[in-house]
C-alpha cells in the first residue's frame, strides 16, 4: 500500500515536471517565431530593409550557437535547474530591453538587436538543457521517448501559437511582443523552481578538460551517426524558418494578408507540424530502427513539398505545401531528439545535446537571411537550394543513421 502511494506520488511529480519543462521550449519558440509574421511591420516602423529585419531573428540564434556548449557543460557539472532558471531570467531581461528601446527611442534598431542578443544567451541555457534533463528524470527509454515527443510538441505548439499571438499583440502595439516575453519567462521560472525536483548527484565534478575528452570519445565512437543527426537537425530548421520567412513575406506583400489573418494562415500548416511531432513521440517508444525510417520518410515529405513551390501561384497552394513540409519536419524532430538522448551516457548527455541544439540554431539563424537574399533572384534558385538540402538530409538519414551503432552497450 505504501509503495503504491509512493509510486502514485512519483507519477504525479513526473507529470508536473513534464508540464513545467514543456513551458521552456514553448516560451523560447514564442520568443523567436512570433516575430516572423510581424517582420514586415517592423520594416516599416523601423525603416529597415528585409535583410536587416531578418537579423532580428538571426542574431538571437547566432549568440545561442556559441553559448549552448558552455551551458551544456555547466548543466552537467552543476545541475540542470541551476542553469535553466538564470537563463530564463536573462531571456526576460532581453525582452524588456528590446521592448523599452522600441517604446522610448527614435532609432531603436541597434538596442533591439542587443535585447535579442540577451535573449539568445538566455535561450542557450534554457531549451537545450531540457533534453538531457528529460533523460535524467525518465530512466525508462519508452517514457523518455514519449516525454521528448511532448517536449518537441510543445516546441512546435509554440510555432503554431506564435504567428497568431504575434499578430494579435502587434495589432495593439507593434512592439508589444517584446514585452510579452518577460511575462512568459516569470511563469516558467516559477514552474521549474517548484515543480521540477533536483536529483541528488553524488558524482565527482569533472574538470572541463576531462569533460571535453569524454565528449570527444563519444563523438569518436558514435561520430558517423551523430554528425548525421546534427546536420539533419540544422537542415530541417533551415528549411522550416526559411520557408516561414518566405511565406510571411509573400502573404503580406503579394496577397495582402496582414495582421491576425496572416497569423491564422501561418498557424494552420504549423499545427500539422505540432500534431505530427506529438503522434511520432507517442509511437516511436524506444525503437531505434523506427526512429531512423520515420526520420527518413519525414525528410522526403519535406523535400518533395519544397520542390513543387514554383508550379502554382496561389496562397492556398503555398499553405498546402507548407502543411506537407511541416508534417515531414514534425515527424523527424522527435526521432532525432530521442536518438541522441537515449544513446548517450549521462555524463556527456548535456554537451552532445547542446551541440545538436547549436546545430539546430545554425539552421534557424541562416534560414531567414539566406531566403531574404534569394527572394531578390528567381524563385527557382531558392527552391533548388531547399530541395538540395532536403535531399542531402535524406541521404544522411538513410546511409549514416545506424540503429545498431546508436545503441549503447
Amino acid at each position: 500500500m505504501f509503495k503504491q502511494g509512493e509510486k502514485k506520488q512519483d507519477s504525479q511529480e513526473k507529470r508536473w515536471a513534464i508540464i513545467s519543462l514543456s513551458s521552456i521550449p514553448l516560451i523560447m519558440t514564442l520568443g523567436n517565431s512570433m516575430l516572423i509574421p510581424i517582420l514586415p511591420v517592423m520594416e516599416k516602423e523601423l525603416d529597415i530593409t528585409k535583410l536587416q529585419s531578418s537579423y532580428i531573428i538571426t542574431v538571437y540564434s547566432i549568440v545561442a550557437i556559441f553559448f549552448i556548449p558552455l551551458a551544456g557543460f555547466l548543466s552537467d557539472r552543476f545541475g540542470r535547474k541551476k542553469v535553466i532558471i538564470p537563463a530564463l531570467i536573462i531571456t526576460g531581461i532581453g525582452g524588456l530591453v528590446a521592448g523599452w528601446a522600441s517604446y522610448k527611442m527614435d532609432a531603436p534598431f541597434m538596442w533591439i538587436l542587443i535585447g535579442r542578443i540577451l535573449q539568445g544567451i538566455g535561450a542557450s541555457g534554457a531549451a537545450p538543457i531540457v533534453m538531457p534533463l528529460v533523460g535524467d528524470i525518465f530512466r525508462d527509454d519508452k517514457e523518455a521517448s514519449a516525454t521528448l515527443g511532448i517536449i518537441e510538441t510543445s516546441n512546435t505548439t509554440g510555432k503554431v501559437l506564435s504567428p497568431i499571438l504575434g499578430a494579435v499583440l502587434a495589432a495593439l502595439v507593434w512592439f508589444l511582443p517584446f514585452f510579452s516575453i518577460p511575462v512568459f519567462c516569470i511563469i516558467s521560472v516559477f514552474l521549474v523552481s517548484f515543480l521540477v525536483k533536483n536529483k541528488k548527484n553524488n558524482e565527482e565534478h569533472t574538470s572541463f578538460g576531462k569533460y571535453w575528452n569524454m565528449a570527444k570519445d563519444a563523438l569518436k565512437e558514435h561520430g558517423r551517426w551523430l554528425c548525421a543527426v546534427f546536420l539533419i537537425g540544422a537542415i530541417l530548421m533551415f528549411i522550416l524558418f526559411g520557408f516561414l520567412f518566405y511565406l510571411s513575406s509573400i502573404l503580406e506583400e503579394k496577397y495582402d494578408y496582414k495582421g491576425i489573418w496572416k497569423g491564422l494562415l501561418l498557424a494552420v500548416p504549423l499545427l500539422a507540424l505540432s500534431i505530427a511531432s506529438f503522434i511520432t513521440g507517442r509511437k516511436i517508444k524506444d525503437n531505434l530502427i523506427k526512429m531512423k525510417w520515420i526520420t527518413f520518410v519525414g525528410i522526403i515529405f519535406s523535400g518533395c513539398a519544397v520542390a513543387v513551390i514554383p508550379f502554382m501561384d496561389h496562397p492556398v497552394y503555398l499553405l498546402t505545401i507548407f502543411l506537407i513540409c511541416g508534417t515531414g519536419i514534425g515527424m523527424a524532430l522527435p526521432c532525432l531528439d530521442a536518438l541522441i538522448t537515449e544513446s548517450m551516457k549521462k555524463n556527456v548527455r548535456g554537451v552532445i545535446t547542446s551541440i545538436y541544439s547549436a546545430m539546430r540554431f545554425i539552421g534557424v539563424a541562416s534560414g531567414p537571411p539566406v531566403i531574404a537574399l534569394m527572394m531578390k533572384q528567381n524563385i527557382i534558385w531558392m527552391v533548388s537550394l531547399l530541395t538540395i538540402f532536403a535531399l542531402g538530409a535524406g541521404i544522411l538519414a538513410y546511409r549514416n543513421i545506424d540503429p545498431e551503432s546508436s545503441q549503447l552497450e
